[in-house]
């Protein structure tokens, strides 16, 4: 698979994540507080999920941009957290601008950033964590070693 196509997928799977973790928080502001009483159609997962999804892949263009050169286990949780945030930021500030949305938006995009990119990076690390382990329970069945 070529370089770019890597990225794309990549960049797309993390929007995808996004878009459901946000999603669930919408759903639980909806019954939380909105609507305890399930009288309204639930529209908060969307409403949350879109801008979630788009979060995401500009989080994914945005690190490959500016950490490209390095691995995951090279960033720490605070620079990854940091990113997010500046992309909840951004997303906050162009829904402001784009579609006249309230200014208190930025402050809750802005946290769930934060914590969408945090949750990636440890999501990726214990994959990557899983890797290692499987590949090392092979090395150890293999009939090759004495």
């Amino acid at each position: 698979m070529t370089r770019w196509l890597r990225r794309f997928r990549g960049a797309v799977v993390v929007g995808l994540t996004w878009a459901v973790g946000w999603g669930l928080v919408g759903l639980l502001v909806m019954e939380t507080f909105v609507d305890p009483h399930g009288r309204i159609a639930d529209i908060w997962p969307m409403v949350l999920g879109i801008p979630g999804f788009f979060g995401g892949v500009i989080f994914s263009v945005m690190l490959g941009m500016a950490e490209g050169r390095r691995r995951f286990d090279e960033l720490s949780l605070m620079r990854f957290g940091v990113w997010g945030a500046v992309t909840g930021a951004l997303l906050g500030v162009a829904g402001v601008a784009a579609i006249g949305l309230s200014g208190l938006i930025i402050v809750p995009l802005t946290l769930l950033g934060a914590a969408s990119a945090t949750g990636s990076l440890a999501l990726a690390r214990r994959g990557s964590e899983r890797e290692l382990l499987d590949a090392g329970a092979d090395a150890i069945d293999s009939p090759d070693q004495s």
